[in-house]
């Protein structure tokens, strides 16, 4: 049983049912450049090297594992640690992936890379990876989430990239992909795309997990040094899921309860939220096969989240295949919920954290209720909250 969970995706792409690729034919001669690339630099040492050197010395790797002390006196019940990926450089794990595919497209012989970007973490990401590494970079951005996240549309801006923003369906997230594909699909031979998430045609979901395992490859050492023991559990938010993915699959062959936190909106009978397994089910979205919020019909639904990074109507195919699994229980927070976490951890420990990762301190502070003072708990701090002041600003009735 443990041995399955660490050989997906099989060779054509698929965690069990979900995943595989499913594109244009446009695309596919770009899909299998981009994975035999990058199989390649896997066991290329100076490459390896290089990317270690850049996490060091440009991200800021090893990111803290901190003890969450008055929060968790605050709270009662087990101790919670934070993942402290609000401290990478760029302000969230985002850079993780990021920089290492702009040093994987220099590599291929790109000249350009297009991204797509939610809360505007990924696009800051992709931005500061291309400007190090040399690249043209252009980042689709949802209308909505333009006006949800202006200062990280300016951050983009002054590193060099053009921010192009999609006026076309909710104007979220979901809309912004649909528009970098096309880019892509017209400009392949000189452009790669920096997908942001474990998402999307293989080998993006398993590249970017990869990519973002050292989070939880760097908690496990942390946490044996601090504790001398694993955790008895991981939360963390999820919407595309490569924070969750990365804290949790250096973890799968553990006996350790898995967290993930989907955005629940308004409430999940409300139909305004972003739970997908809540509300979802099977579908083909934007590249592979995975849990849906989609109607009858098989229309892709509206989704709404006070996070613009969980504002999305599928999730990672290996997130689907781990829920099936039992080995990740998905559940979600309101965005009530999550805006109260927001202005408690601030409070009681001077961090203010990204509204996606409120989502996950959230779900923390009622795991820590039920288990017990002996417990642990290491919940991911994906993101620092600076981007999301003024929204929250805003829907608290507060002019700046």
């Amino acid at each position: 049983m443990k041995k399955q969970f660490f050989n997906v995706p099989d060779s054509s792409g698929h965690f069990g049912q979900y995943g595989g690729r499913f594109v244009p034919e446009t695309l596919m001669p770009a899909l299998i450049e981009l994975e035999e690339a990058y199989l390649n630099l896997k066991k290329d040492k100076t490459f390896l090297r290089k990317l270690k050197e850049l996490q060091k010395d440009f991200i800021g790797r090893a990111t803290p594992l901190y003890f969450a002390e008055n929060l968790t006196q605050k709270i009662g019940g087990a101790k919670i640690y934070l993942k402290r990926e609000d401290l990478c450089h760029t302000g969230a794990h985002k850079i993780n992936n990021a920089l290492a595919q702009a040093l994987l497209a220099k590599k291929m012989g790109k000249t350009r890379v297009i991204a797509e970007t939610g809360a505007g973490q990924h696009g800051v990401a992709t931005a500061t990876g291309a400007a190090l590494a040399g690249l043209e970079c252009d980042v689709y951005m949802g209308a909505e989430d333009v006006r949800r996240q202006s200062l990280n549309v300016f951050r983009m801006k002054l590193l060099g990239a053009k921010v192009i923003e999609v006026t076309l369906g909710s104007k979220t997230l979901k809309d912004a992909i649909n528009e970098a594909l096309r880019d892509w699909t017209t400009n392949v031979r000189n452009t790669h795309y920096v997908m942001g998430t474990a998402f999307g045609p293989h080998p993006y979901p398993m590249m970017v997990r990869n990519f973002q395992s050292v989070i939880g490859q760097e908690a496990r050492r942390q946490i044996l040094q601090k504790e001398k023991r694993l955790p008895d559990c991981l939360i963390a938010c999820v919407g595309g899921g490569s924070n969750s993915i990365g804290l949790f699959h250096p973890f799968l062959k553990d006996n350790i309860k898995m967290i993930g936190v989907e955005a629940g909106g308004l409430g999940v009978k409300s139909g305004k939220h972003a739970a997908r397994f809540a509300g979802g089910s099977l579908g083909v979205f934007q590249g592979c096969k995975s849990y849906l919020l989609q109607d009858d019909d098989g229309n892709v639904l509206g989704t709404h989240s006070v996070s613009a990074g969980l504002d999305y109507a599928s999730v990672g195919p290996e997130h689907a295949y781990l829920r099936d699994m039992h080995k990740v229980e998905y559940t979600s927070v309101k965005d009530n919920e999550a805006l109260k976490a927001f202005e408690l951890l601030s409070r009681t420990e001077g961090i203010i954290p990204a509204l996606e990762s409120s989502h996950a301190i959230a779900q923390g502070i009622k795991t820590a209720k039920k288990l017990g003072n002996k417990s642990i708990i290491i919940i991911n701090l994906s993101g620092r909250g600076d981007k999301d002041v003024q929204e929250v600003a805003k829907i608290k009735g507060i002019s700046l």
